[in-house]
């Protein structure tokens, strides 16, 4: 880049505000790639993304065709590269993935070798022009002609420590269930430049069998626009997402010792178990001649698809999913640790406004007659939770967050409530089975990482016949940093851009933002079981009758079931 925003890499010079398509030519010209370069009228950061390193990996070829076309340059602030596709000619040959000349495999070879064999030097050539010119760097992969596999992705883990932080923040932006660090430092082209160069790398992977689908472009090309968007380098907001990718570690892949017909008898994306037979290798007359058997519990990423396998070739490949390295609720609790001082005084003045009574009358026909044992989960400062004791049941508060805990058993004591709170986690619930004969919550279940595995302890903890109650709205169809629509003495509008934004952030990182609901709360509770079943989309309109500092714009919904 120099002085006046003008990008150079080979022959291209774009200026601010330009898209411009071409061939990019590599080693002297033996290598003749096509890319499309967009240089935003704001200076920033330079993303590299490729694709087609194997040729026969077809998503993420397209993928990266629409991207080049679809990204707007008004909303980039420094530049993207696209490389559309690397192996070129072993791509409009149709020969595989590997290299038309000395069907060696590039993402094996890197550094490279300018003397070295056709794929050797096209290493060399992409290590030399485009690894100096990026900062953060994108792959685009899918399955091969013959792999099947469940769309995850892979960062790079070696390299420093900063670099591989941020290569795991990228890939966390991925929508895909699965995540890997990759254990690799030479060879591969993302590898090698987060090792050798510096450069935070991921590959993305999904599809396979050398085929692709609209559908599957699309969600590569929304997985790279939101990693933009985390990045900066497009300013916009990010799209929801359905997954959040959970690391899987000690990844095993599982080689064919001779060539076979191959008999898989898992999918991609199962769930698997030591000792369990995954699959066996077959001769012509139906011997069987290897059988593949789970070395640990674990998940399928990807297996051979095609009816044979040669040896020394892949099979099957797995690991075990760890959720120890998931900081989302880490991330919830920080945030919520910072508006916990203001929480408190805000209930404070809520159980002692009109709205209180509304409250207590719209939660009180939802109650069995007698003094109930009664957990309030994700309680917050402690609002229902003292509402509930003051009409005379027992109740426990539980949050996750250690100063909402602190101001609720403060306000609980100023307001001469007998109710007790516990920090405890709302997905895992620190009591015994069938305790509490009601658990009710509001405006928790959208916090959740795992809204699903909540429901299921909150039914556990309670008694055969006991009451769930949940209110909440569908927060995800809503954008927290647009506070027009509130009073001016409004909670969010007193926390400034800043706070609601990462609100906004933190809750597209969560799949539950990306269902419509109640709908998918109805089908949850369902397959889990419960024996009733309503909801009330008219709470909002009961609770919320003046537009003041407790007004509520969303439409809440009142959520009712009763266990089995």
């Amino acid at each position: 880049m120099n002085e006046n925003g003008i990008f150079q890499l080979g022959s291209f010079h774009v200026k601010p505000g330009e898209r411009v398509s071409g061939f990019l030519s590599l080693v002297d010209g033996e290598f003749q790639l096509p890319v499309t370069i967009l240089n935003g009228e704001e200076p920033g950061k330079t993303v590299l993304i490729t694709a087609g390193i194997h040729a026969e990996e077809y998503v993420g070829i397209q993928a990266a065709v629409e991207l080049a076309d679809r990204l707007k340059t008004e909303k980039i602030a420094g530049t993207v590269v696209i490389v559309k596709v690397i192996n070129r000619e072993a791509f409009e040959n149709r020969s595989g993935s590997f290299g038309y000349e000395d069907g060696k495999n590039l993402n094996r070879v890197f550094p490279g070798n300018r003397e070295g064999t056709q794929m050797e030097r096209l290493a060399w050539g992409i290590e030399k022009e485009l690894f100096p010119i990026a900062d953060y760097y994108i792959d685009l992969h899918s399955g091969d002609s013959y792999e099947q596999l469940a769309p995850y992705v892979y960062y790079a883990g070696q390299a420093s420590e900063e670099t591989v932080k941020i290569s795991r923040e990228m890939a966390q932006q991925v929508d895909v269930p699965y995540m890997v660090c990759s254990t690799v430092a030479k060879g591969g082209c993302y590898n090698y430049a987060a090792y050798a160069y510096g450069i935070p790398s991921i590959l993305i992977e999904r599809g396979g069998m050398g085929a692709w689908t609209r559908e599957e472009s699309h969600s590569t090309r929304r997985d790279v626009r939101n990693i933009l968007c985390h990045l900066g380098v497009y300013l916009g907001q990010k799209d929801y997402r359905i997954y959040y990718p959970l690391e899987v570690r000690d990844i095993i892949y599982q080689s064919a010792s001779q060539n076979g017909l191959w008999y898989p008898n898992k999918m991609p994306g199962d769930m698997i178990r030591a000792g369990e037979v995954l699959g066996m290798v077959k001769d012509y007359q139906g011997h069987i001649l290897e059988v593949a058997y789970g070395e640990n519990d674990g998940v399928i990423l990807y297996q051979t698809g095609s009816l044979q396998v040669e040896e020394s070739g892949p099979m099957i490949a797995y690991g075990k999913i760890s959720r120890e390295k998931d900081n989302r609720k880490e991330r919830i609790t920080n945030y919520w640790t910072k508006r916990s001082s203001g929480f408190k005084e805000q209930r404070k003045a809520e159980l002692h406004d009109p709205i209180a009574e509304r409250w207590q009358e719209e939660i009180e026909k939802y109650l069995p007659q007698g003094n109930l044992r009664i957990l309030d989960v994700g309680c917050g400062a402690g609002f229902f939770t003292i509402l509930l004791s003051k009409m005379g049941h027992e109740v426990t508060g539980t949050d996750l967050t250690p100063d909402m805990i602190r101001y609720a058993r403060e306000l609980a004591e100023e307001e001469n409530a007998g109710c007790q709170f516990l920090i405890m986690d709302g997905e895992s619930l620190g009591f015994e089975d069938e305790t509490f004969d009601v658990v009710i919550s509001r405006n928790l279940t959208w916090t959740l990482p795992d809204t699903a595995r909540a429901y299921k302890d909150w039914l556990r903890v309670l008694k055969k016949g006991g009451i769930l109650l949940n209110f909440d709205a569908n927060y995800g169809a809503v954008n927290f940093a647009d506070t027009s629509k509130l009073p001016k003495n409004h909670t969010h509008n007193k926390l400034g851009l800043d706070m609601m934004a990462e609100c906004e952030e933190i809750k597209r990182q969560l799949p539950i933002s990306s269902r419509v609901r109640p709908a998918w709360d109805v089908e949850t509770l369902g397959n889990l079981g419960v024996e009733q079943l309503s909801v009330d989309f008219g709470v909002s309109r009961k609770i919320y009758t003046v537009k003041d500092e407790f007004y509520n714009p969303d439409a809440l919904f009142a959520l009712f079931a009763v266990k089995a």
